[in-house]
């Protein structure tokens, strides 16, 4: 597998890496190696490569998939990034920004594997994007800070609204840590690469999934609170009513929105429903 010379591309190009934009640079061949793995590419594939950057990972990609499809979104590194690429007939570089862009026109109608080393003031954003998008990816390899992969792999008593969220469409697992020093600059924290399977389709019913997001906001809103407190203010309901509304999906108005399942959550939505959120 062939490697870029990220070091030489920074200097040859005057790489300056953007601190508003949330640039750390995966150089490592290590770190590099490790995010392939997770994709678990067999050459067929479609993928979209998020934060393409200087194109370190991007030839690698393009050595073991199909097409990939590689969107950056700073105008400056476009030059470093096609001259990378260049090689690569299977690589099409978009300049662009990913929560902008529209998938269906972006991927055509077949499936895709998205692969992206997330800035991480944006992670959230770009997770809720791909997972709610109507054409959705068959699974999605990102390289976040770690304790933000942490979370979303977290479970029943240590659960999150992002955690809730990516489990209602996927299965989440960390495949792997890459240490700060693997980045250009280095990051003040280590790196983790997450692996999101996703469902075939959400496990929340979709008719029900606006209302399921509203009442899991609210039920996280101040994650102190009970759910009897939490749920009333954030859904301006009386305390009264939602604690009936509680035992009717037998959850007990003392526990706190951490400590539900999945399927917990599913029960509570229906219950919510029929009595109009």
């Amino acid at each position: 597998m062939k490697h870029l010379d990220t070091h030489a591309q920074i200097k040859r190009f005057q790489i300056k890496p953007k601190k508003s934009l949330g640039q750390n640079f995966l150089v490592e061949p290590a770190g590099l190696n490790k995010v392939l793995m997770a994709a678990q590419l067999e050459g067929n594939e479609q993928v979209l490569e998020i934060g393409a950057g200087l194109g370190s990972l991007t030839v690698l990609l393009a050595q073991s998939a199909r097409e990939v499809i590689a969107v950056e979104i700073d105008k400056t590194l476009f030059p470093a990034l096609q001259d990378a690429t260049q090689a690569y007939p299977n690589v099409r570089n978009i300049q662009g920004d990913i929560l902008e862009c529209n998938l269906n026109e972006l991927i055509g109608n077949g499936p895709f594997v998205v692969v992206a080393n997330i800035p991480y003031y944006i992670t959230s954003a770009i997770i809720r994007h791909l997972l709610e998008a109507h054409k959705r990816p068959n699974r999605m390899i990102l390289t976040i800070q770690k304790e933000v992969a942490d979370r979303i792999v977290a479970r029943d008593g240590k659960m999150s609204l992002l955690s809730l969220s990516v489990q209602v469409y996927a299965d989440a697992e960390r495949f792997g840590i890459i240490p700060a020093g693997a980045f250009y600059p280095a990051p003040d924290v280590d790196s983790a690469v997450l692996r999101l399977n996703l469902h075939e389709k959400p496990l929340i019913d979709e008719a029900n999934l606006e209302s399921f997001f509203k009442l899991a906001h609210a039920g996280f809103s101040q994650k102190r609170k009970t759910l009897r407190n939490s749920l009333s203010s954030g859904l301006n309901k009386p305390a009264n009513e939602v604690e009936i509304l509680l035992d009717k999906a037998h959850i007990e108005a003392s526990r706190r929105a951490e400590t539900l399942t999945l399927n917990e959550w599913k029960t509570l939505v229906s219950v919510f429903v029929d009595s109009v959120i």
